[in-house]
């Protein structure tokens, strides 16, 4: 009996010391990273890869393995020509007139993909009949409604917005049908029972649970809005719609450009990265770490 009590007393003190370093775990605040090591971790390597990129390319031309500067034009063509948008004040109009656009027309697919979303991840009859078409959707090429819109709208701002929304909406849509397939049956019946049932389990128990998925569709809509955006400026040509990345990039080639060409390639994916890398990935980190997905170092 006296053995039973020592193995039963040693048991106890086993997990409660386990439960002790679990608590202790879960309540260790992370110290915050040193600046060097963060700008190492998160600056160095990208400028590491654009000055390899860089390298080869200034390589191609110095070495003459392309001779053509019609066909590859130098890095310091390219920066002459930027520099020269900047100068004459033309460069932050190209950028401001397909990022406004950008912005404008994402923010409507929000507005338009989360109910959908929902619609279709709760009511087991839309899904049937819709959900197959918003899969569809994510397959079709967003230049595909290029013609239609223009058809339809007219050469103008709404065409644009159009078609943003054909090639955002599914993504934003999918990302949260995809977030609340994963949430976990026992949050639902934990919300009914509590009595969140109808418009507040969703509110306070779905979409907090589906978040994870659902941000990773926003950030997938906005890839979406942005390369339609750019099919739609390349295609639709008219004064009245100014000239963004998308219009100067085709006028670049119209001009037989390859300089400015290069210039518009390098704006459209320095704005696409620089939305991703301020907005979308911090709010994915966000998400993720508050769920313990991600470890915080």
């Amino acid at each position: 009996m006296a053995g039973t009590d020592t193995t039963t007393g040693r048991d106890g003190d086993d997990l409660a010391g386990l439960e002790a370093g679990l608590d202790a775990l879960d309540t260790r605040r992370p110290t915050a990273r040193p600046l060097g090591q963060s700008l190492r971790e998160k600056v160095l390597p990208p400028l590491t890869a654009l000055t390899l990129v860089l390298a080869v390319w200034q390589a191609l031309i110095s070495f003459h393995i392309v001779d053509d500067p019609s066909k590859l034009p130098s890095p310091r063509a390219v920066g002459d020509v930027v520099a020269t948008a900047w100068l004459e004040g033309e460069l932050l109009g190209y950028i401001w007139t397909s990022v406004s656009r950008g912005l404008l027309g994402f923010g409507l697919a929000l507005l338009i993909g989360t109910p959908l979303g929902l619609l279709v991840a709760r009511v087991r009859l839309v899904r049937a009949a819709i959900g197959p078409i918003l899969s569809g959707l994510q397959t079709l090429p967003s230049v595909a409604w290029v013609p239609p819109a223009v058809i339809w709208l007219g050469l103008n701002n709404s065409m644009m917005y159009a078609v943003i929304l054909l090639g955002a909406v599914p993504s934003v849509a999918g990302g949260l049908v995809s977030g609340v397939d994963q949430v976990p049956p026992l949050f639902l019946r934990a919300g009914r029972t509590m009595g969140a049932t109808g418009l507040k389990g969703t509110w306070h128990i779905v979409l907090p649970a589906a978040l994870p998925g659902y941000v990773a569709g926003l950030k997938q809509g906005w890839a979406f809005s942005w390369r339609s955006l750019m099919a739609a400026e390349i295609i639709a040509s008219f004064p009245d719609l100014g000239v963004g990345l998308g219009r100067l990039l085709e006028n670049g080639r119209n001009a037989s450009d390859m300089a400015m060409v290069f210039e518009a390639i390098g704006l459209i994916l320095v704005v696409g990265i620089t939305i991703d890398l301020l907005v979308f990935s911090p709010l994915e980190r966000r998400v993720l770490r508050s769920r313990g997905l991600l470890v915080k170092n």
